[in-house]
């Protein structure tokens, strides 16, 4: 039987967890920020398709998700060997890599269907001026 209070203390560890994910990581807390603008984005452009937004929203998730295990692997990697070795600072490196890597992506996605949607108002607007 499922045990709604076992649930419950999960689900306040893991938001718990990204709280302290976003008070101690200035990277999480500007990913956090585009979220936000890429969600109002959606919000008021109802020409958007489901299939856009679905895209963007897995895109903000993968960028979101990957940087919270970013984190997690810095603290591991610094818990293992406290003093900067260059095997931690490959690690971290990479981890960071892949995180840029995935936030690029996010943003050439976020253009390539954000785009085709402002690109007539923006003429529009620009003509006007």
């Amino acid at each position: 039987m499922i045990s709604f209070s076992r649930f419950w203390k999960s689900f306040t560890h893991a938001v718990s967890g990204i709280v302290r994910i976003a008070e101690e990581e200035q990277s999480f807390r500007l990913q956090m920020l585009a979220a936000a603008v890429v969600f109002g984005l959606m919000i008021v452009m109802p020409t958007l398709q489901i299939w856009e937004r679905v895209t963007l929203t897995l895109m903000v998730g993968a960028v979101l998700v990957l940087e919270i295990i970013n984190s997690i692997f810095e603290r591991l990697a610094d818990a293992v060997e406290p003093r900067v070795s260059p095997m931690v600072k490959e690690i971290k490196d990479m981890m960071a890599g892949a995180v840029l890597l995935t936030a690029i992506a996010s943003v050439l996605v976020g253009y390539l269907i954000f785009w085709p949607h402002m690109e007539p108002t923006l003429s529009a607007l620009w003509k006007a001026w």
